[in-house]
């Protein structure tokens, strides 16, 4: 599928040599997310998965803020007066496009955090297999400040990837923290000055269009199912994963690779990948 531009209203998709620029398109609201922008982004999320054009999705927000979460308004005050099933069905389309179809999307995702993160936006950027922060940007957990907690998952996906002590702190104290110090913290994988942001994360995408798709898409899947996993469990799981790998993947890139290696001599794995346009024959 391609051709059409999904989106176009709330989320914005940029195409670039294989790399699929998604903005949140709020900015007026410092991209806070609306029950609209969420059933927007999940019909993106869909349309993206089979766009040919598409083979990393960055994701970021419009202008200078990465996103402010939640919508108090109309995510909660104006939701107060539906029914249960109303808000069921409100919550769990938030839900499926932050968590459950970000982190086992079948492309790789790149969450570019550009200014302003607060709240719900940090299940996109921890959903996100990769994330670069720019040094300017400001996170935070507030809600202690207005006295609620953060829910809808957030403080499982910030225990996900913070220590316990970092954590706790920012979800207890409600102070902010900047990008270098999402960085320290493990919750973004580095942080670069704004002005280089875009640049850096280029790079980082045109890295992950160079391997192999099946490997890549398989090798991110077993990592987070195997958390949770006992030792035994996880070594089956992996052997099976491996198999389904060699199964489905059109470039048959096991065998190529190991004959590149074992025959050839022409690659060394700890020093990048093989050549995935050297066929044999």
């Amino acid at each position: 599928m391609s051709g059409t531009v999904p989106g176009g209203n709330l989320v914005l998709v940029e195409f670039e040599d294989g790399i699929a620029w998604v903005s949140l398109n709020r900015p007026e609201k410092r991209n806070a997310m609306s029950p609209a922008l969420n059933r927007e982004m999940l019909q993106v999320l869909e349309a993206l998965e089979v766009d040919e054009r598409c083979g990393v999705l960055v994701l970021t927000g419009s202008g200078d803020s990465y996103s402010a979460g939640m919508d108090l308004k109309e995510f909660f005050r104006e939701s107060d007066s539906l029914p249960p099933e109303g808000w069921m069905q409100i919550s769990r389309t938030a839900q499926t496009w932050q968590i459950d179809r970000l982190r086992y999307y079948p492309k790789p995702t790149i969450s570019m955090v550009n200014g302003w993160c607060f709240g719900g936006a940090f299940n996109t950027v921890v959903s996100c297999d990769l994330a670069v922060a720019a040094e300017e940007a400001t996170f935070g957990l507030s809600e202690v400040n207005w006295g609620i907690i953060p829910a809808g998952n957030v403080l499982k996906s910030v225990s996900s990837v913070m220590r316990e002590r970092d954590g706790l702190y920012y979800t207890m104290t409600g102070d902010p923290f900047d990008g270098r110090r999402a960085a320290e913290m493990g919750f973004v994988n580095y942080a670069v000055p704004r002005a280089e942001l875009r640049d850096a994360v280029r790079q980082l995408a045109q890295k992950l269009l160079g391997k192999n798709r099946s490997a890549l898409r398989s090798a991110k899947h077993a990592y987070r199912r195997v958390v949770d996993m006992a030792w035994d469990g996880s070594d089956d799981y992996l052997g099976a994963k491996l198999d389904q790998h060699r199964l489905t993947d059109p470039e048959g890139a096991r065998n190529e690779g190991m004959r590149q290696f074992l025959d050839d001599k022409t690659y060394r794995p700890g020093l990048g990948g093989y050549d995935r346009d050297k066929k044999k024959g």
